[in-house]
């Protein structure tokens, strides 16, 4: 698969990073976009059957169990929120609902 990527798919992609590409930087952007997408695309031509393990499985989650004492820590990082309302700590509202 060649990968062809337009200055408006790459547009598309910095608007949803949020991030300002200039019409300048639009080209460069391009090509690297386009290399990713080559590079990613390689992907395509292994030869693997569906549903084949690639790699051994491994448990690696740790053994339950509580490790500290609930509510040890939660006076020492409350008192590092910068902004808090009760125990809870307060953020700015960056995405919107619209």
């Amino acid at each position: 698969m060649t990968a062809h990527a337009t200055p408006d798919d790459v547009k598309k992609l910095a608007a949803l990073a949020r991030l300002t590409v200039s019409e300048e930087e639009l080209p460069a952007f391009v090509a690297e976009f386009e290399a990713i997408l080559g590079y990613v695309g390689q992907l395509e031509t292994l030869d693997i059957a569906a549903g084949s393990d690639i790699l051994p499985y491994a448990n690696t989650f740790r053994t339950e169990g509580t490790p500290h004492e609930k509510g040890v820590w939660t006076p020492d990082i409350v008192k590092a929120f910068p902004n808090r309302e009760g125990d809870a700590l307060s953020v700015k509202q960056i995405i919107a609902n619209d």
